[in-house]
């Protein structure tokens, strides 16, 4: 299969792909008039924090856990912000952000409020996925994109001995198990994003003003696909960082 078609096809799976559904919890909701404390009994037994309050029988706001001490659930309430709140067919850049401005949102189902997202949820596999899948898909744009800069294996010269050999060894037990692979395959991916970003117009259509924010990025991003593929917490990145590694990857999809 043509690899561009592929890519184009795999492109639109991860960027379109995934929604929100895929990742959101039903919102457990309580009638305004219902006593806290007792709910609040409720929420530490089921490991929830945040519960909808209803109002006339629909879901008019929320509230936190920590502050339903007393009184009633109304007391208690605050209103949805229109940030916060996605429908049912947002996409997982759009999820992540909303979650850049506050650990929670909220899915309109049918114009009434019934799911739940928290940052946690990044954790589970569809995003895991739409995560990884995009840095597939980018690491197969950059490595067509270094052929077509260097022709005839002259990429070469851009890499260092040591990780020139180091790619060897691998290639060569590839090729042990009968595995096919070329020696540009078998670069580690910031090997591959270094080469790119030595050119100055490689490096302003990715969006970074300096090479130094732009070996930032492809370290961050190679350590992101790392704890993806081996299962690992994503959320050992600050959550402003994984924010900004998802938009990056998104508007990198767009060009390419």
């Amino acid at each position: 299969m043509d690899t561009n078609f592929l890519q184009v096809r795999m492109q639109r799976l991860f960027t379109e792909g995934f929604i929100v559904l895929d990742i959101s919890e039903a919102l457990i909701s309580f009638d305004g008039e219902r006593d806290a404390a007792d709910v609040q009994r409720f929420m530490s037994e089921k490991n929830l924090a945040i519960i909808g309050v209803r109002k006339d029988g629909v879901v008019a706001g929320y509230a936190n856990k920590d502050e339903l001490t007393g009184g009633k659930c109304a007391d208690h309430m605050q209103e949805f912000d229109d940030k916060q709140v996605l429908s049912a067919t947002s996409s997982l850049q759009e999820v992540m952000e909303a979650l850049a401005e506050t650990r929670y949102c909220f899915v309109s189902v049918l114009g009434k409020v019934g799911g739940i997202v928290s940052r946690t949820d990044i954790q589970k596999p569809p995003v895991r996925m739409w995560l990884f899948g995009m840095i597939t898909i980018m690491e197969m744009f950059m490595v067509r994109t270094i052929e077509k800069l260097y022709p005839n294996g002259s990429w070469q010269q851009e890499v260092s001995k040591g990780r020139l050999k180091k790619a060897e060894e691998i290639l060569r037990e590839r090729q042990s198990r009968n595995q096919d692979a070329r020696l540009i395959d078998c670069l580690q991916f910031s090997d591959k994003g270094y080469i790119l970003i030595k050119d100055p117009d490689m490096r302003k259509d990715f969006g970074f003003e300096t090479m130094r924010l732009a070996k930032r990025a492809i370290k961050d991003l190679e350590s992101l696909r790392n704890n993806l593929a081996h299962t690992q917490d994503v959320l050992t990145h600050n959550w402003a960082a994984i924010v900004t590694m998802a938009t990056r990857l998104n508007k990198i999809m767009t060009r390419i």
